[in-house]
């Protein structure tokens, strides 16, 4: 008897729903400030506009300066910016963590400038300055299609198991798997150190079992989730219920009338014999 069916979600968890207004208040910013540099980095909420299909969302954005501080001989790099959520606290129990073990993928609903982000999961490793990376691909963003076409905004889903464990910014050897029942933190950053303006704006971040086909990877007919939902809240059980229902209905009418199409065909098949 194969239970595989029964122990994959198609519901996705949330992580960091920005149509919350408090969600944003809860990011901590990083930049080259902290040793001495000239970054510049804000986070701005921003509602729903229905006019133009634009979710609830948070826009990371600033300026990126590579100058080296003059009293600081010691630092030689600058030029980033990230952000991550705050820990999460402490209960009777203990530190409060994420657990994203029993799903496959990481997705992102963002609006990107085409920059060089990476996104970051740290998680209760032995190692505390280990950060699982990587790399923030989109194909709506500014510029695609020409220098001056807007970004559009897009679904992003990275694999979990495609995360590499870096290092104060290098890869860290041997590498190891992710620790996915304890995740302290999700975050974004930019360290591609080209001076300028950025401008990303993020929706939401969830996990999911759903790749881009809205399936389970290797099977067929998974239509349960909507993966590229910028609201998490679309995605319910009654929901499910409901397109459940509506397959149903759906395989009732066509074998209705497959069943109509074969009492035509035996019919005509009589009266032919009859002639």
């Amino acid at each position: 008897m194969n239970l595989e069916g029964l122990t994959i979600t198609t519901i996705p968890q949330p992580i960091l729903d920005f149509e919350d207004p408090h969600t944003a208040t809860w990011m901590k910013i990083m930049t080259d400030q902290t040793v001495g540099g000239f970054s510049e980095a804000k986070i701005t909420q921003h509602e729903a506009d229905e006019g133009t299909s634009t979710p609830a969302h948070i826009r990371f954005h600033g300026n990126i300066s590579t100058k080296l501080p003059h009293d600081r001989p010691d630092v030689m790099k600058t030029g980033y910016a990230a952000f991550r959520n705050q820990d999460r606290g402490r209960t009777l129990f203990g530190e409060l963590f994420w657990s994203v073990e029993p799903y496959s993928y990481l997705a992102l609903r963002v609006k990107s400038d085409g920059r060089k982000y990476f996104v970051n999961i740290q998680t209760d490793s032995i190692v505390e300055s280990d950060i699982h990376q990587h790399r923030l691909l989109t194909k709506n963003h500014k510029g695609v299609v020409s220098p001056s076409s807007p970004p559009q905004w897009e679904t992003v889903l990275i694999r979990l198991h495609d995360f590499v464990r870096t290092n104060q910014g290098f890869i860290a050897e041997p590498q190891s798997e992710m620790l996915r029942q304890k995740v302290k933190s999700f975050g974004i950053g930019l360290i591609d150190r080209q001076p300028g303006p950025f401008d990303l704006s993020i929706s939401a971040m969830w996990v999911t079992n759903l790749n881009e086909r809205g399936q389970i990877d290797g099977r067929t007919g998974w239509e349960e989730g909507d993966q590229g939902s910028p609201r998490l809240g679309d995605v319910t059980v009654d929901k499910l219920r409901r397109k459940a229902e509506e397959r149903r209905n759906t395989a009732g009418t066509q074998e209705a009338i497959k069943r109509d199409t074969m009492n035509e065909y035996d019919k005509r098949k009589r009266g032919e014999t009859m002639t």
